[in-house]
């Protein structure tokens, strides 16, 4: 989505300045699942608890990523699980983050 994003800003015809546009799947993806599938991948157990919602909590929340299909020609290919392989592999490679500059 972002090397899609600044191809798009290299085109003539594009608009400069603020847009934004939202990357996602477009579907709902629950804590324990995100949390599951964590665990998953990277083979560690991540400590949970189920607690009631707390005030001023919404009951879920979801990018609509039609804008970045419609402009950019973008769509989310992975899937959750693969979303947290990919970033599992790179804290793996990467244990203290991004060298500094």
């Amino acid at each position: 989505g972002h090397v899609a994003a600044l191809n798009y800003l290299e085109q003539p015809n594009s608009a400069l300045g603020f847009l934004p546009i939202n990357l996602g799947t477009g579907t709902g993806t629950s804590v324990l699942e995100l949390v599951t599938a964590f665990s998953e991948v990277s083979g560690q157990k991540i400590p949970y608890q189920f607690a009631d919602r707390r005030a001023g909590d919404i009951a879920s929340c979801y990018a609509s990523a039609d804008k970045a299909q419609s402009l950019l020609g973008w769509q989310a290919k992975l899937s959750i699980t693969e979303m947290c392989q990919d970033t599992w592999r790179w804290q793996s490679m990467n244990p203290h983050g991004y060298d500094t500059v």
